[in-house]
């Protein structure tokens, strides 16, 4: 049975909620997170529901008595951070703990569920072994020892049910055992304070390329008929499928923006659409979906 203690204030005077920007951003989120929990509110001026959270976020973080921090960041004038972060809605609000985002959610959520949220972060700092049990459960994850990485997560859930990490480590456990199905069912189960999560919606993102991925064709086929008609885009989107699907994603990522860049427009949209799929699947800070965006955007707004 895991045991957690409780989070410890800090007490070195920093205001616990302040504007950040762009040239901030390292001091303020990812240098203060190695000490204490920061939320990162990512809002406009011009958002309604921006309005109706930021006071009810402001108020939690304030009543945890310097255990958590909140930094502001105004998408309107400070783009590239929001770009690097794949913010496409506000608000959105992310978690960082030891220079990291751990946990998050867009949209406006009730108060309650709020609190929840910000306890859950504060709880980070201190909590008796849940980081390390977590971060144990993604090492044998990523060493393929998913059913030993499920039994960790579970045990987690157990103890937290509400910590989106875990809650999104077990769901890929058993997308990595083969059981998209169950890891679906599993998701739309969450409980309201994670569903909305960023963690989350990266293990759907995953589940649909997934199962992209068994129908994808063979990729040296594919290269040929792309090879032999640059304007095959129905071969090059297949073939970026198939690519994704055999580990290749920045390959994909490259052929889906070439895809792109000839016809934007094709099939309402789809190169766009996969490629934020791939990027959602993706960690905010993986450098293949922080280049792919910076290259989407400039064709975009070229």
């Amino acid at each position: 049975m895991l045991e957690f203690g409780g989070p410890k204030a800090r007490g070195d005077g920093a205001p616990p909620v302040k504007d950040g920007s762009e040239a901030s951003f390292m001091a303020d989120v990812i240098e203060t997170s190695r000490e204490v929990p920061v939320i990162v509110d990512f809002w406009a001026t011009w958002c309604g529901p921006c309005k109706t959270l930021g006071p009810v976020l402001e108020a939690a973080v304030k009543a945890m008595r310097g255990k958590v921090r909140m930094v502001k960041i105004d998408v309107d004038r400070n783009q590239r951070i929001a770009a690097q972060l794949r913010i496409q809605s506000i608000p959105t609000v992310y978690a960082f703990w030891k220079g990291q985002p751990v946990d998050g959610f867009q949209g406006a959520l009730p108060a309650s569920e709020v609190k929840a949220f910000v306890e859950r972060v504060a709880a980070l700092a201190g909590d008796g072994g849940l980081a390390e049990a977590v971060a144990a459960a993604e090492e044998m994850l990523a060493q393929g020892a998913a059913v030993d990485a499920a039994e960790t997560f579970a045990a987690i859930l157990a103890e937290a049910p509400d910590h989106a990490g875990a809650y999104a480590g077990l769901a890929r456990a058993y997308l990595a055992l083969g059981e998209a199905d169950k890891a679906e069912a599993f998701l739309k189960a969450a409980p309201p304070a994670v569903a909305k999560s960023v963690e989350l919606d990266a293990v759907r993102a995953q589940i649909e390329l997934a199962r992209q991925a068994a129908k994808a064709g063979p990729a040296d086929k594919l290269r040929a008929a792309v090879a032999a008609n640059p304007d095959d885009h129905q071969a090059r989107f297949d073939l970026a499928l198939a690519l994704h699907a055999s580990g290749k994603v920045e390959a994909a990522v490259d052929e889906l923006l070439e895809l792109f860049r000839r016809d934007r427009e094709w099939n309402n949209g789809a190169a766009k659409s996969q490629l934020m799929t791939i990027f959602e699947a993706l960690k905010p800070t993986d450098p293949v979906a922080l280049k792919g965006r910076r290259r989407l955007s400039s064709m975009i707004f070229a």
